[in-house]
């Protein structure tokens, strides 16, 4: 019997994990990954402490911090179902079941599909989710990226530097996403923008040679060997059933970051706190633990 269990590894989980040790609270981390989207993200310029850092090495050093309490992990393992009975919370997963006290959900978000012809028959055969992932191997070549968000401007910076051309295919009538991200894209001869165009269908042979895209114009095929999805994100939810959740599947959490079952608390990506930064989901990922301590201190099991 755990005190407490949190669900997810990126920085909502983790941050809630050396808060929760530090309380001398034993606990379990279960996740399919460790550090979440941090992971995947290229340059961060806004975590508070550091002037510049790559998502890659903000997630060693959260993984170095945790490891420094000898919590316990389970790593490769998919949470599928939650269920409260009186005091006892029970986590099943696809390898076993779990039982705890107390259970922080944060288990982030994943990438939505483009569900157009080809994306399943080319993936990872030149279609990818993740620019910082396999962007060096699309050195020299023309790509495009899907989505016209910061997570899309993200990769297509990333890309700047790495590909020949960089086509970024928008739904909408311009990019959304920070000022200055936009500004070094829209600047850059190295990169099309194709505002209020749809990809339909991702073209190729072994490997990804071309996407087709209908334009305010018409319906055009744009020469590519690499596609990068970035058209926003699903929350990780689904196992959560009987807790109460927004339209778009995300987790609802008072301040104290309590879901509408008493005990089961969440943070990060997962929940419907606006603004999905990484700073933001280890702040509550602390204030979780904290309100996490407060529970089980005023609680009589």
């Amino acid at each position: 019997m755990h005190d407490l269990i949190i669900v997810g590894a990126g920085p909502a989980g983790i941050t809630a994990a050396v808060y929760a040790a530090r309380k001398r609270l034993q606990v379990l981390v279960i996740s399919k990954d460790i550090g979440g989207q941090a992971a995947w993200s290229g340059d961060i310029e806004n975590y508070t402490g550091y002037q510049f850092i790559t998502g890659p090495d903000l997630t060693a050093k959260f993984v170095e911090h945790m490891r420094q309490y000898n919590i316990a992990l389970k790593e490769n393992e998919a949470v599928t179902g939650i269920k409260k009975i009186q005091d006892v919370i029970t986590i099943t997963t696809d390898k076993g079941s779990y039982e705890c006290r107390s259970l922080i959900i944060a288990s982030g978000k994943r990438t939505r599909d483009l569900n157009v012809p080809g994306e399943k028959e080319y993936k990872n055969r030149g279609l990818t989710y993740c620019a910082t992932c396999d962007g060096p191997l699309f050195a020299g070549k023309d790509v495009a990226v899907i989505g016209g968000g910061n997570s899309a401007l993200d990769a297509a910076l990333q890309l700047v530097n790495i590909a020949s051309k960089v086509y970024i295919i928008n739904n909408v009538s311009s990019l959304a996403g920070d000022a200055i991200m936009r500004e070094k894209l829209e600047t850059n001869p190295k990169v099309t923008v194709l505002n209020n165009s749809q990809i339909k269908a991702v073209l190729g042979e072994k490997f990804v040679k071309s996407i087709r895209v209908l334009t305010p114009e018409d319906e055009k095929e744009f020469l590519v060997q690499g596609v990068f999805v970035e058209i926003g994100l699903i929350p990780n939810s689904e196992f959560a059933a009987g807790l109460d959740k927004n339209k778009t599947g995300e987790i609802k959490v008072d301040s104290r970051n309590e879901t509408s079952i008493p005990g089961i608390f969440a943070s990060g990506d997962v929940t419907d706190v606006p603004e999905k930064q990484i700073i933001i989901a280890a702040g509550e990922g602390s204030k979780a633990a904290l309100n996490v301590f407060r529970y089980l201190s005023q609680h009589k099991f």
